[in-house]
Protein backbone atom coordinates (compact mmCIF):
# COMPACT_ATOMS: atom_id res chain seq x y z
CA UNK A 1 0.00 0.00 0.00
CA UNK A 2 1.40 3.86 -0.84
CA UNK A 3 0.91 4.66 3.21
CA UNK A 4 3.25 1.63 4.34
CA UNK A 5 5.72 2.94 1.34
CA UNK A 6 5.84 6.43 2.38
CA UNK A 7 5.66 6.01 5.83
CA UNK A 8 9.19 3.47 5.72
CA UNK A 9 12.42 4.87 5.95
CA UNK A 10 11.31 8.14 7.60
CA UNK A 11 14.50 10.56 7.99
CA UNK A 12 15.34 12.85 10.83
CA UNK A 13 13.98 16.21 11.97
CA UNK A 14 14.11 19.40 10.39
CA UNK A 15 15.85 22.56 11.51
CA UNK A 16 15.89 26.18 10.23
CA UNK A 17 17.02 26.72 6.80
CA UNK A 18 18.76 23.67 6.94
CA UNK A 19 18.93 19.93 4.65
CA UNK A 20 16.76 17.99 5.62
CA UNK A 21 18.68 15.42 3.45
CA UNK A 22 17.01 12.09 4.48
CA UNK A 23 19.85 9.73 2.61
CA UNK A 24 19.87 12.22 -0.13
CA UNK A 25 22.98 13.63 -1.71
CA UNK A 26 22.99 16.31 -4.83
CA UNK A 27 24.08 13.86 -7.25
CA UNK A 28 25.70 15.62 -9.36
CA UNK A 29 29.31 16.68 -9.96
CA UNK A 30 30.09 20.72 -9.44
CA UNK A 31 29.82 20.59 -13.41
CA UNK A 32 26.63 19.29 -13.19
CA UNK A 33 27.09 16.11 -14.97
CA UNK A 34 27.55 12.68 -13.32
CA UNK A 35 30.45 11.63 -15.52
CA UNK A 36 31.68 9.30 -18.33
CA UNK A 37 28.78 9.08 -20.54
CA UNK A 38 26.06 8.21 -17.56
CA UNK A 39 23.02 10.08 -17.98
CA UNK A 40 22.74 13.17 -16.22
CA UNK A 41 20.86 12.37 -12.45
CA UNK A 42 17.74 14.45 -12.14
CA UNK A 43 17.50 16.76 -9.32
CA UNK A 44 15.22 18.66 -7.24
CA UNK A 45 15.98 21.30 -4.50
CA UNK A 46 12.64 22.27 -2.24
CA UNK A 47 12.13 25.08 0.50
CA UNK A 48 9.30 23.94 2.74
CA UNK A 49 8.60 25.12 5.87
CA UNK A 50 6.46 21.57 6.56
CA UNK A 51 7.23 20.14 9.43
CA UNK A 52 9.66 16.99 8.75
CA UNK A 53 7.27 14.22 9.62
CA UNK A 54 5.16 15.43 6.83
CA UNK A 55 7.70 15.51 4.46
CA UNK A 56 10.33 13.13 5.05
CA UNK A 57 8.17 10.33 3.72
CA UNK A 58 6.10 12.50 0.74
CA UNK A 59 9.94 13.18 -0.55
CA UNK A 60 11.27 9.78 -0.14
CA UNK A 61 7.95 8.34 -2.14
CA UNK A 62 8.74 10.61 -4.68
CA UNK A 63 12.29 9.80 -4.74
CA UNK A 64 11.59 6.16 -5.19
CA UNK A 65 8.91 6.52 -8.08
CA UNK A 66 10.98 9.04 -10.22
CA UNK A 67 14.97 8.53 -9.50
CA UNK A 68 14.97 12.04 -8.92
CA UNK A 69 16.89 13.31 -5.96
CA UNK A 70 15.55 15.82 -3.96
CA UNK A 71 17.31 18.53 -1.46
CA UNK A 72 15.25 19.50 0.79
CA UNK A 73 15.27 22.89 2.90
CA UNK A 74 13.35 23.88 5.48
CA UNK A 75 12.94 27.19 8.03
CA UNK A 76 9.60 29.44 8.59
CA UNK A 77 7.42 30.66 6.07
CA UNK A 78 8.55 34.45 6.01
CA UNK A 79 12.30 33.13 6.39
CA UNK A 80 12.13 31.06 3.17
CA UNK A 81 9.76 33.50 1.12
CA UNK A 82 12.18 36.17 2.26
CA UNK A 83 14.91 33.88 0.50
CA UNK A 84 13.27 33.02 -2.69
CA UNK A 85 13.14 37.18 -2.93
CA UNK A 86 16.90 37.66 -1.92
CA UNK A 87 17.95 34.60 -4.82
CA UNK A 88 15.37 36.13 -7.27
CA UNK A 89 18.23 36.84 -9.84
CA UNK A 90 20.05 33.36 -9.25
CA UNK A 91 17.40 31.07 -7.80
CA UNK A 92 18.91 28.08 -6.14
CA UNK A 93 15.67 27.08 -5.27
CA UNK A 94 13.24 24.87 -7.36
CA UNK A 95 10.05 24.62 -5.30
CA UNK A 96 8.22 26.36 -2.65
CA UNK A 97 6.50 23.56 -0.61
CA UNK A 98 3.71 24.81 1.88
CA UNK A 99 3.13 27.93 3.78
CA UNK A 100 -0.21 29.73 3.30
CA UNK A 101 -1.89 30.49 -0.35
CA UNK A 102 -2.53 33.85 1.15
CA UNK A 103 1.45 34.14 1.74
CA UNK A 104 2.28 32.50 -1.60
CA UNK A 105 0.15 34.77 -3.14
CA UNK A 106 1.56 37.85 -1.76
CA UNK A 107 5.31 36.95 -3.21
CA UNK A 108 3.73 35.70 -6.90
CA UNK A 109 6.16 37.57 -8.53
CA UNK A 110 8.75 35.03 -7.56
CA UNK A 111 7.07 31.96 -8.72
CA UNK A 112 6.32 30.32 -12.10
CA UNK A 113 3.31 29.38 -13.02
CA UNK A 114 1.92 26.17 -13.62
CA UNK A 115 -1.27 24.91 -14.07
CA UNK A 116 -1.15 21.00 -12.70
CA UNK A 117 -2.27 17.60 -14.40
CA UNK A 118 -4.50 17.38 -11.95
CA UNK A 119 -6.08 20.97 -11.83
CA UNK A 120 -9.48 19.26 -13.08
CA UNK A 121 -9.41 16.86 -10.48
CA UNK A 122 -9.13 19.91 -7.31
CA UNK A 123 -11.66 21.71 -5.74
CA UNK A 124 -12.07 25.47 -7.51
CA UNK A 125 -12.80 26.82 -4.04
CA UNK A 126 -8.94 26.60 -3.11
CA UNK A 127 -7.36 27.16 -6.94
CA UNK A 128 -6.20 30.21 -8.30
CA UNK A 129 -7.12 31.25 -11.92
CA UNK A 130 -3.33 32.30 -12.67
CA UNK A 131 -1.80 29.29 -11.60
CA UNK A 132 1.26 30.85 -9.53
CA UNK A 133 0.18 28.39 -6.94
CA UNK A 134 -1.01 25.04 -6.69
CA UNK A 135 -3.35 23.82 -3.36
CA UNK A 136 -1.75 21.36 -1.26
CA UNK A 137 -4.39 21.17 1.62
CA UNK A 138 -7.00 22.69 3.58
CA UNK A 139 -6.20 24.19 6.91
CA UNK A 140 -8.55 25.46 9.36
CA UNK A 141 -7.09 27.67 12.12
CA UNK A 142 -8.02 26.18 15.72
CA UNK A 143 -7.42 26.97 19.59
CA UNK A 144 -5.33 24.20 21.24
CA UNK A 145 -5.74 23.27 24.90
CA UNK A 146 -4.21 21.26 27.19
CA UNK A 147 -6.17 18.95 29.01
CA UNK A 148 -3.87 18.89 31.96
CA UNK A 149 -3.99 22.77 32.38
CA UNK A 150 -7.16 23.91 31.55
CA UNK A 151 -9.64 22.60 33.42
CA UNK A 152 -12.95 21.54 31.05
CA UNK A 153 -15.33 24.53 32.05
CA UNK A 154 -12.94 26.64 31.53
CA UNK A 155 -11.98 25.93 27.76
CA UNK A 156 -12.29 28.47 25.22
CA UNK A 157 -14.76 28.20 22.96
CA UNK A 158 -14.01 31.64 20.96
CA UNK A 159 -11.74 34.30 20.49
CA UNK A 160 -12.84 36.38 22.78
CA UNK A 161 -12.37 34.12 25.35
CA UNK A 162 -8.75 34.15 25.55
CA UNK A 163 -9.26 38.03 25.84
CA UNK A 164 -9.68 36.92 29.74
CA UNK A 165 -6.77 37.83 32.37
CA UNK A 166 -6.30 34.34 33.88
CA UNK A 167 -4.80 33.36 30.33
CA UNK A 168 -2.05 36.24 30.53
CA UNK A 169 1.05 35.12 29.07
CA UNK A 170 -0.41 31.79 28.54
CA UNK A 171 -1.25 31.78 24.72
CA UNK A 172 1.08 30.13 22.33
CA UNK A 173 1.47 32.40 19.35
CA UNK A 174 4.00 32.55 16.55
CA UNK A 175 5.64 36.03 14.90
CA UNK A 176 3.42 36.34 11.84
CA UNK A 177 6.52 38.02 10.33
CA UNK A 178 8.06 34.78 10.95
CA UNK A 179 5.21 32.27 9.77
CA UNK A 180 2.33 32.06 7.34
CA UNK A 181 0.11 30.14 9.51
CA UNK A 182 0.14 32.68 12.27
CA UNK A 183 -0.65 35.66 9.66
CA UNK A 184 -3.63 33.59 8.68
CA UNK A 185 -4.68 33.23 11.87
CA UNK A 186 -4.60 37.65 12.26
CA UNK A 187 -6.58 37.89 9.20
CA UNK A 188 -8.74 35.38 10.23
CA UNK A 189 -8.95 37.04 14.00
CA UNK A 190 -9.27 40.74 12.00
CA UNK A 191 -12.02 39.49 9.81
CA UNK A 192 -13.88 37.96 13.06
CA UNK A 193 -14.28 41.05 14.21
CA UNK A 194 -14.05 44.16 11.40
CA UNK A 195 -10.82 44.27 9.42
CA UNK A 196 -12.60 47.15 7.88
CA UNK A 197 -13.94 49.56 10.66
CA UNK A 198 -11.06 48.80 13.37
CA UNK A 199 -12.88 46.73 15.66
CA UNK A 200 -10.63 43.61 14.42
CA UNK A 201 -7.66 45.62 15.45
CA UNK A 202 -9.32 46.90 18.67
CA UNK A 203 -9.42 43.04 19.38
CA UNK A 204 -5.77 42.14 18.18
CA UNK A 205 -4.26 45.07 20.22
CA UNK A 206 -6.20 43.01 23.05
CA UNK A 207 -5.09 39.95 22.44
CA UNK A 208 -1.82 41.18 21.90
CA UNK A 209 -1.88 42.44 25.64
CA UNK A 210 -2.86 39.25 26.78
CA UNK A 211 0.19 37.04 25.16
CA UNK A 212 2.37 39.55 27.29
CA UNK A 213 5.47 39.68 25.07
CA UNK A 214 5.48 36.39 24.77
CA UNK A 215 5.52 35.91 20.84
CA UNK A 216 7.26 32.55 19.36
CA UNK A 217 9.59 32.29 16.50
CA UNK A 218 8.24 29.25 14.57
CA UNK A 219 4.54 27.60 14.50
CA UNK A 220 5.82 24.09 15.36
CA UNK A 221 6.34 25.73 19.03
CA UNK A 222 2.92 26.37 19.43
CA UNK A 223 1.68 22.88 19.24
CA UNK A 224 4.50 21.59 20.79
CA UNK A 225 4.61 24.07 23.48
CA UNK A 226 1.12 22.88 24.33
CA UNK A 227 1.81 19.76 24.02
CA UNK A 228 4.44 19.76 26.38
CA UNK A 229 2.81 22.14 29.12
CA UNK A 230 4.87 24.78 28.63
CA UNK A 231 0.99 26.33 27.31
CA UNK A 232 -2.61 26.06 28.26
CA UNK A 233 -3.26 27.32 25.05
CA UNK A 234 -2.54 27.85 21.44
CA UNK A 235 -3.09 29.25 18.23
CA UNK A 236 -2.32 26.85 15.36
CA UNK A 237 -3.28 24.48 12.62
CA UNK A 238 -5.72 22.30 12.74
CA UNK A 239 -3.70 19.39 11.83
CA UNK A 240 -1.14 19.98 13.70
CA UNK A 241 -2.96 19.90 16.85
CA UNK A 242 -4.31 16.52 16.03
CA UNK A 243 -1.72 14.63 15.27
CA UNK A 244 -1.00 15.07 19.13
CA UNK A 245 -4.77 14.31 19.86
CA UNK A 246 -4.54 11.22 17.83
CA UNK A 247 -0.72 10.37 19.52
CA UNK A 248 -2.97 10.29 22.71
CA UNK A 249 -1.70 13.43 24.19
CA UNK A 250 -3.79 15.32 26.42
CA UNK A 251 -5.44 17.96 24.29
CA UNK A 252 -7.79 19.31 22.56
CA UNK A 253 -9.20 21.62 19.51
CA UNK A 254 -11.70 23.76 19.41
CA UNK A 255 -13.22 26.26 16.49
CA UNK A 256 -13.74 29.69 17.53
CA UNK A 257 -17.51 30.68 17.58
CA UNK A 258 -16.86 33.48 15.59
CA UNK A 259 -15.99 31.72 13.17
CA UNK A 260 -12.18 30.71 11.85
CA UNK A 261 -10.20 30.47 8.35
CA UNK A 262 -9.63 27.40 5.86
CA UNK A 263 -7.11 28.39 3.79
CA UNK A 264 -5.08 26.13 2.26
CA UNK A 265 -1.34 25.80 2.46
CA UNK A 266 0.36 25.33 -1.55
CA UNK A 267 3.23 24.63 -3.58
CA UNK A 268 4.60 27.01 -6.22
CA UNK A 269 7.36 26.94 -8.93
CA UNK A 270 10.57 29.34 -8.06
CA UNK A 271 10.51 31.58 -11.43
CA UNK A 272 13.97 30.69 -12.91
CA UNK A 273 14.01 27.26 -11.34
CA UNK A 274 16.62 25.04 -13.05
CA UNK A 275 14.71 21.81 -12.44
CA UNK A 276 11.80 23.08 -14.04
CA UNK A 277 10.50 19.63 -15.63
CA UNK A 278 11.32 17.97 -11.86
CA UNK A 279 9.33 20.52 -10.14
CA UNK A 280 6.50 19.92 -12.33
CA UNK A 281 6.49 16.45 -11.86
CA UNK A 282 6.66 17.64 -7.94
CA UNK A 283 3.98 19.41 -7.87
CA UNK A 284 1.96 16.82 -9.89
CA UNK A 285 2.80 14.24 -6.97
CA UNK A 286 1.35 16.46 -4.42
CA UNK A 287 -1.74 16.83 -5.79
CA UNK A 288 -1.94 13.30 -7.23
CA UNK A 289 -4.71 10.83 -5.52
CA UNK A 290 -2.09 9.16 -3.20
CA UNK A 291 -0.25 11.37 -1.69
CA UNK A 292 -3.92 13.30 -0.86
CA UNK A 293 -5.25 10.28 0.29
CA UNK A 294 -2.03 10.11 2.47
CA UNK A 295 -2.44 13.19 3.96
CA UNK A 296 -5.96 12.65 5.12
CA UNK A 297 -5.51 9.44 6.69
CA UNK A 298 -1.81 9.73 8.03
CA UNK A 299 -1.52 13.76 8.91
CA UNK A 300 -5.53 14.77 8.91
CA UNK A 301 -4.75 16.89 6.63
CA UNK A 302 -7.98 18.18 4.47
CA UNK A 303 -7.11 17.13 0.83
CA UNK A 304 -8.15 19.84 -1.44
CA UNK A 305 -9.33 16.98 -4.54
CA UNK A 306 -12.78 16.79 -5.88
CA UNK A 307 -13.03 13.05 -5.23
CA UNK A 308 -11.67 13.37 -1.34
CA UNK A 309 -13.16 11.32 1.54
CA UNK A 310 -14.36 12.71 4.77
CA UNK A 311 -11.81 12.36 7.64
CA UNK A 312 -13.25 10.07 9.94
CA UNK A 313 -13.16 11.67 13.42
CA UNK A 314 -13.64 15.72 12.35
CA UNK A 315 -16.51 17.92 11.10
CA UNK A 316 -16.45 18.99 7.92
CA UNK A 317 -15.63 21.76 6.40
CA UNK A 318 -19.55 22.62 6.37
CA UNK A 319 -20.08 22.06 10.04
CA UNK A 320 -17.57 24.52 10.67
CA UNK A 321 -18.38 28.22 11.16
CA UNK A 322 -16.25 30.33 8.82
CA UNK A 323 -15.56 33.81 8.37
CA UNK A 324 -15.73 35.63 5.00
CA UNK A 325 -12.07 35.29 4.49
CA UNK A 326 -10.77 37.78 1.96
CA UNK A 327 -8.12 35.95 -0.09
CA UNK A 328 -7.28 38.85 -1.96
CA UNK A 329 -6.94 41.43 0.58
CA UNK A 330 -4.51 39.35 3.03
CA UNK A 331 -2.13 39.12 0.01
CA UNK A 332 -2.22 42.42 -1.29
CA UNK A 333 -1.97 43.71 2.23
CA UNK A 334 0.71 41.89 4.10
CA UNK A 335 3.43 43.76 4.75
CA UNK A 336 1.39 46.62 6.03
CA UNK A 337 -0.65 44.12 8.04
CA UNK A 338 2.76 42.33 10.01
CA UNK A 339 3.73 45.79 10.44
CA UNK A 340 0.60 47.12 12.24
CA UNK A 341 0.83 44.42 14.21
CA UNK A 342 4.91 44.65 15.04
CA UNK A 343 3.84 48.45 15.79
CA UNK A 344 1.30 47.12 18.53
CA UNK A 345 3.40 44.87 20.24
CA UNK A 346 6.73 47.29 20.72
CA UNK A 347 4.02 49.91 21.89
CA UNK A 348 4.19 52.10 19.09
CA UNK A 349 0.22 51.79 18.24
Amino acid sequence: MIFALLLAGCGAGSGGSEPQNGGVSSGTSDDGSSGGNAKKKRTLTIYSPNAAEVNNPIVKEFQDRTGIEVQLISGGTGELLKRVQAEANKPLGDVFWAGGADSLEAYKEYFEPYRTKEFDNLNPEYTNSSHHWTPFAAIPMVIMYNKELVKEDEVPQSWVDLLDSKWKGKIAYTDPAKSGSSYTQLVTMLTAFGKDDGKGWDFVKQFIANIDGKILSSSGMVYKGVADKEFPLGVTLEEAALRYVEGGAPVGIVYPSEGTSAVPDGAAIIKGAKNLEEAQEFIDFLVGPDVQSLIQKEFKRRSVRKDAESIEGIPSIGEITLVNYDFDWAAANKDELIQKFHNILIGKE
